[in-house]
């Protein structure tokens, strides 16, 4: 497998902000653990550059990161406090996913440690997130003409608010989120495709509506690249999720996804998104879940 990883994903918040952040340190340890891959796997991917960011985000929104700090509504709005060491941290997940979708591009998987920052809208951020990094990394594949259409499946419990829109105009991009209706945000974008789940949503209900809607997705739109946000806050144990997902059911949707993008020959790059467990050993185990049947259905 291809990983992307770099040591800034590590940065420390204050005091208050840290869980679950650790799980990017943790991650990787136990992915190796588990020999699902070794150190020559990972990489460390490049920063990304002010240019390359434009292409997605707006002048004014990314002079006002650079010139630090932000008004405080819109600093509240991401959650974090912003500083000049989580704005080069974007950096750097934004082009790990961009690094992992042309590795998958030639070798059908690869995975981010970080990514799924969904919530980032063009001219501000947003719900933990600063840099869209699927947008960004989609838009520097259509630029760079490495492809010509993009399958988004975000499963993250939370709507992909930021990509919806920022793609709503896009028509070689589909966005497809599967979500929580009454959970962040209060206000949803129009994706192409959202289907919203009841709170306690279980593991049957959640399966069926996923594979009554994927295979024929992937036959209608026809992706070069599906970009799969595999987030683990649909658990019944997340504090921020409200479904009622099990881990056998959470590991059973990564794996229809795989054994999707397997049966119709699309390469998928993978970012990890949410995972809000009261136990840090829940939401690394479910995220290795996700590792594991990437290496099962791609080895």
């Amino acid at each position: 497998m291809f990983i992307a990883y770099s040591p800034i994903y590590k940065y420390q918040l204050p005091e208050g902000h840290r869980f679950p952040m650790i799980k990017y340190e943790l991650l990787p340890q136990q992915i190796m653990l588990e020999g699902l891959a070794t150190e020559a796997d990972f990489f460390s991917p490049k920063r990304l550059t002010d240019q390359e960011i434009l292409h997605t985000h707006t002048e004014e929104y990314l002079h006002k990161l650079l010139h630090l700090p932000l008004p405080r509504k819109e600093e509240r709005a991401i959650g974090f406090p912003v500083k000049n060491e989580l704005i080069e941290r974007g950096r750097y997940i934004a082009s790990g996913t961009y690094e992992c979708a042309k590795y998958a591009l030639e070798h059908g998987c690869a995975l981010n440690i970080a990514g799924g920052t969904h919530h980032a809208y063009a001219d501000q951020g947003g719900g933990f997130c600063v840099f869209n990094d699927f947008a960004i990394a989609a838009n520097l594949l259509l630029k760079r003409k490495e492809l010509s259409k993009i399958l988004i499946v975000d499963l993250d419990v939370h709507q992909g608010n930021g990509t919806a829109k920022i793609f709503e105009a896009e028509d070689r991009i589909f966005t497809f989120s599967m979500h929580g209706k009454k959970n962040y945000p209060l206000r949803k974008e129009r994706s192409d495709l959202d289907i919203e789940l009841d709170d306690g949503t279980r593991d049957d209900d959640y399966l069926s509506e996923l594979k009554n809607v994927l295979p024929s997705l992937i036959l209608d739109t026809k992706p070069d690249l599906m970009m799969y946000l595999s987030g683990v806050d649909v658990l019944e144990q997340d504090k921020l999720g409200r479904l009622s997902m099990t881990m056998a059911g959470c590991r059973s949707r990564d794996q229809f996804v795989f054994e999707c993008c397997k049966k119709f020959d699309i390469p998928v790059c993978v970012s990890m998104g949410g995972g809000y467990s009261e136990k840090i050993s829940d939401i690394i185990s479910a995220h290795t879940n996700t590792y594991r049947m990437a290496f099962d259905i791609f080895t």
